[in-house]
């Protein structure tokens, strides 16, 4: 599913900052529309299976376990933050390297100090600064939803023990209000609450496999999911329980376990982080140089798309084995350095440019 939802991001935003998807929808207008418009949904999934392995780690059997919170919280960001500002230093330094030469939409202006703080903080939304690569506002909610779960595990530990069977009931409560309510409410698309109906959606596929609400939790997904959608239908409120639905459904019949067996969805479902967080950048860069030596044609251009969307999985690979995977990045090393030299290569040209 990861893998899957990964390629479908890569593809969204090839049609969506185009220009490569503008010339290629001459012949296949229908195609980029779909993937413009429907292939987005694929990030309501990843809530999901968030969800799904927050709760493994928080109430495995449905009720609050004993938790080490600061280093559960650190531990979390590092994991997310680490890839993360790899990336977005990418996509800084392409972003002002193709910058001179095309003059697109897609391209975010020039980054200020305190904007690269604020997006190493995960607080660039809230604090209103423009995004410097697709896709970050995932990352910052993803930690807030965390962080949030950990925080109601702890209130919920601290009752009597009498209560603690209750803590389903309480993802139930905040999933509703989330699915039935703060959803309907895109200005609070920046704060955890708006999401959590996914998240809820994805604890509860845990708990129906693994703990005594058995297929108790099925149905109340069902019911969660059904009643936001008849309150008003959203296409990412219907991934989110197709996808809590199937993953469910795949815990009880043992398909979690036996498959896939370790193959290229596999490869790429480990990897699709890191592609998730590199793409951008290398889409701007393959979209900036077709769009210069390859303006018209609708071929070439699908070939462009390609070639963006396979070098997307080949960077995402690399920043997975080099920076994700392995626990201590930082510090007196070349990575460290590398990354000082490309922010300070992107903020120099840019710098030059004014």
């Amino acid at each position: 599913m990861k893998g899957v939802g990964c390629v479908a991001i890569v593809l969204h935003h090839l049609a969506f900052y185009g220009p490569m998807a503008n010339v290629v929808a001459q012949a296949a207008p229908d195609t980029i529309a779909w993937l413009f418009d429907y292939a987005r949904l694929a990030v309501q999934m990843f809530f999901v299976l968030a969800g799904y392995l927050v709760a493994a780690r928080v109430a495995p059997d449905a009720k609050p376990a004993e938790l080490k919170p600061l280093q559960l919280v650190w531990g979390r960001y590092k994991r997310l933050v680490t890839p993360f500002i790899f990336a977005v230093a990418s996509a800084t330094l392409i972003t002002a390297l193709v910058r001179p030469w095309f003059e697109h939409d897609s391209l975010s202006a020039a980054p200020s100090l305190w904007q690269l703080v604020a997006h190493g903080l995960l607080i660039h939304d809230v604090l209103g600064y423009e995004a410097l690569s697709a896709g970050v506002w995932y990352v910052a909610i993803d930690f807030q939803l965390f962080v949030a779960t950990v925080l109601i595990t702890l209130l919920m530990r601290s009752m009597p023990a009498r209560l603690l069977a209750l803590f389903p009931l309480v993802v139930i409560a905040l999933a509703a209000s989330s699915l039935w309510i703060l959803n309907r409410h895109t200005e609070l698309d920046i704060y955890a609450p708006y999401f959590f109906g996914a998240y809820g959606l994805g604890m509860l596929a845990y708990w129906s496999n693994r703990s005594a609400l058995g297929e108790v939790a099925i149905f109340v997904i069902l019911a969660l999911g059904g009643m936001a959608l008849w309150i008003d239908f959203r296409y990412p409120i219907a991934v989110a329980l197709g996808s809590a639905m199937l993953v469910s459904l795949a815990a009880h019949r043992g398909w979690l376990e036996s498959w896939p067996k370790p193959g290229l969805l596999t490869a790429l479902g480990q990897r699709s982080y890191s592609i998730f967080l590199i793409h951008y950048g290398i889409c701007v860069g393959v979209n900036a140089v077709w769009h210069r030596y390859f303006p018209e044609g609708v071929l070439i251009n699908t070939i462009g798309m390609l070639i963006a969307t396979l070098a997307s999985i080949s960077a995402g690979a690399s920043l997975y084995r080099f920076v994700e995977s392995r626990a201590k990045v930082f510090g007196r090393n070349g990575l460290t350095l590398l990354l000082a030299i490309v922010l300070g290569a992107a903020l120099l040209i840019e710098s030059l440019s004014w």
